[in-house]
């Protein structure tokens, strides 16, 4: 990531491209979609620690990403972002869960699953990631 470039994306660039365009195109697949998309970009862009994948996060325009609990078998993170970018309501957040998921995947060696669920109240995202130590990836 350090050696990529720190050009930024306007906002509204990164809303058409990504709330409208790819939803357009991509229609009720989306959701799928997304999520393997996600993984592959964690292919792409591996993240050695926790530490790394946060940075990841902020350098992609995706939020502030927390851990917020750990389990024996997964976590539990947090994704908040100023609300004018995080188009809350019409985004779905599987690109991440899919990044999670592979990030965590090649971190842990287990076979790793992450579920999105949006915390309307807060504005937020939480991801749970599950791994399953008797699949070895």
């Amino acid at each position: 990531m350090q050696n990529e470039s720190k050009a930024q994306m306007p906002a509204f660039g990164y809303e058409l491209l990504r709330d409208f365009t790819l939803s357009s195109i991509l229609g009720k697949n989306e959701s799928d979609i997304l999520y393997w998309a996600g993984k592959e970009m964690a292919r792409k862009y591996p993240c050695d620690t926790d530490v790394d994948v946060n940075s990841f996060f902020a350098e992609a325009g995706f939020g502030i990403l927390q851990l917020e609990k750990e389990t024996t078998d997964g976590y539990i993170f947090s994704l908040a972002n100023d609300p004018a970018v995080f188009n809350f309501a019409k985004r779905n957040f599987r690109l991440e869960a899919g990044f999670l998921a592979e990030q965590i995947q090649q971190q842990k060696g287990y076979l790793t699953e992450c579920f999105d669920e949006k915390q309307e109240k807060d504005q937020t995202v939480l991801f749970t990631i599950k791994w399953d130590p008797k699949e070895i990836r």
